[in-house]
C-alpha cells in the first residue's frame, strides 16, 4: 500500500474513534445513567485537559525516545480495550477518573498522527489537507455506523448494548493500534520538542490588534462546547423529539458541512475578502446558530442550522490559524500557532465544558431543561464576540516584536 493511503486510513480511524463518542456520549450519560450536566461538563472537560498536557506525553517522551507509529499502535491499543471497560461502568467517580486515564493516552495521538503525515509526505502544503480530509471522513462514518448500529438493535436486541458509543469508539481505536504498526516508519527526533515553545509568542499579546483576537477566541471557544456537550441531548428532548438513534446520523450534518465549507468556501473567499473579514462571517454564525437553537422550532429549522457549524468551526478556527500565520514574525510562527492551540483547543475548550454542564443544570428543575434559557448564554456571549472583533481587531498587520523588527 501507498504511503498516502496508509496515511488516509490513519487520519480515517484517528478521528472516527472521536467521532463514535464525543457528539452523543452527553445523551446517554444524562438520559440513560443520569448524570448531572455538571457531571458530564467534567467528562467532556477531560480531553481538553489532557490536550494540555499531551505535549509533554507526545513531545518529550514519545518524540524523544520512541518511533512514533510505535507510540500510536500502543496509546491507541491500550486506550481500546480501556473504552471497552468503561462501556460497562455507569458510576460517575469510576467513569471520570477512567475517562481521563483514556483522554491522556488520546491526545497525544493527535499531535502525532499530524506529525507522522507531515513527515511522510513529499509534498505536505499539497497533499496533507487531502489526508486531513478522511479524519472528517470518519467522524462522520462513525455517526452514521453507531445510527445503524442502533435501528439493528431495535430489531435484534442482543446487539443492544450498555455504552454502544463507547464500545464503538473501542473498536475503532483497536483496529488503528494494529494497523498503526504498518504505518511509515518515523524515527524520534534526535532533539525532544520544547513543551513550553508558546511561550514564547506572548510577547506578541503586547499588540492590542493580537490580544483582542485572542482573548475572543478564548471566548468562542469557550461556546464551542455548548455544542459539542449539549447538543445531543437538546436534540432528544422534548421541545426537539429526535430517538437516541436517529442523532449520530443527524449529527453528520455539521461534518457534511464542514467539509464543503473547508474544501469549497474557505479557498474561494479567502482570496477575495480576505482572513479578516473570513473570521467576521465566521463569529457572526456563532449567534445564528445558537439564537435558532434557543427558538427552539420548528424542529426541521434547527436540524438543518446544524449545516452551520461548517461557518462556525471552519470560518473562525480553521481561519485563526491562517490568519496567526499571516501576522506572526517568521521566527515564532510555530510557537504562536501554539499558543491559540493552547488558547483554544486546551484551556477555552476546558472551562467551555464546565460552563456548558454547569448552565444546563442551573436552568434545569425537576428533570426539566429550559433550553431557550441555557442557549441565550452563548448566543449573548458570541455577540458580543462579534461585536468585540468588529470594534478591536482592525487590521491583517504582521505584530511586531524586537526580533522581527
Amino acid at each position: 500500500m501507498g504511503v498516502r493511503f496508509r496515511l488516509c486510513v490513519m487520519m480515517f480511524l484517528q478521528y472516527a474513534i472521536w467521532g463514535a463518542w464525543s457528539p452523543v456520549l452527553s445523551d446517554y450519560l444524562l438520559n440513560e445513567l443520569g448524570f448531572s450536566g455538571t457531571q458530564v461538563g467534567i467528562i467532556y472537560s477531560l480531553l481538553p485537559l489532557a490536550t494540555i498536557v499531551a505535549p509533554f506525553i507526545g513531545g518529550q517522551i514519545a518524540d524523544r525516545y520512541f518511533a512514533s507509529q510505535k507510540v500510536i499502535a500502543i496509546l491507541q491499543l491500550v486506550g481500546g480495550g480501556l473504552l471497552l471497560f468503561i462501556s460497562k461502568i455507569s458510576d460517575y467517580s469510576t467513569m471520570m477518573w477512567l475517562m481521563l486515564f483514556y483522554c491522556l493516552l488520546y491526545a497525544p495521538t493527535l499531535a502525532l498522527t499530524n506529525s507522522v503525515a507531515f513527515i511522510n509526505l513529499k509534498n505536505s502544503e499539497k497533499e496533507f489537507g487531502i489526508v486531513r480530509v478522511w479524519g472528517t471522513i470518519g467522524w462522520i462514518v462513525a455517526g452514521l455506523a453507531l445510527m445503524g448500529w442502533r435501528y439493528f438493535a431495535q430489531t435484534a436486541e442482543v446487539f443492544a448494548l450498555q455504552g454502544d458509543t463507547l464500545l464503538l469508539a473501542g473498536a475503532f481505536s483497536i483496529i488503528m493500534g494494529f494497523l498503526a504498526f504498518g504505518l511509515p516508519h518515523t524515527p524520534p527526533k534526535k532533539e525532544g520538542t520544547k513543551p513550553w515553545a508558546f511561550l514564547e509568542a506572548i510577547k506578541m499579546m503586547k499588540d492590542k490588534n493580537f490580544l483582542a483576537f485572542v482573548i475572543i477566541s478564548f471566548v468562542v471557544a469557550t461556546e464551542l462546547m455548548f455544542y459539542y456537550v449539549l447538543t445531543a441531548p437538546f436534540l432528544t428532548s422534548d421541545k426537539i423529539g429526535l430517538s437516541s438513534a436517529n442523532v449520530p446520523g443527524v449529527m453528520v450534518i455539521a461534518q457534511v458541512a464542514e467539509i464543503f465549507v473547508l474544501a469549497i468556501l474557505l479557498p474561494y473567499f479567502i482570496s477575495r475578502i480576505g482572513i479578516r473579514n473570513i473570521l467576521v462571517l465566521g463569529v457572526l454564525a456563532w449567534p445564528v446558530r445558537y439564537i435558532i437553537f434557543a427558538i427552539g422550532q420548528p424542529s426541521e429549522l434547527v436540524i438543518a442550522s446544524l449545516s452551520l457549524h461548517g461557518f462556525c468551526f471552519v470560518f473562525f478556527f480553521a481561519a485563526a490559524f491562517i490568519y496567526v500565520d499571516t501576522i506572526a514574525p517568521r521566527d515564532i510562527r510555530h510557537s504562536a500557532q501554539s499558543l491559540i492551540m493552547l488558547v483554544t483547543y486546551g484551556i477555552g475548550s476546558y472551562i467551555g465544558s464546565l460552563f456548558a454542564g454547569w448552565i444546563r443544570d442551573l436552568f434545569t428543575t425537576d428533570g426539566f431543561t429550559n433550553w431557550t434559557y441555557v442557549f441565550i448564554v452563548p448566543c449573548f456571549l458570541t455577540v458580543l464576540c462579534a461585536a468585540a472583533f468588529l470594534l478591536f481587531v482592525k487590521e491583517d498587520r504582521p505584530v511586531q516584536t524586537k526580533e522581527s523588527g
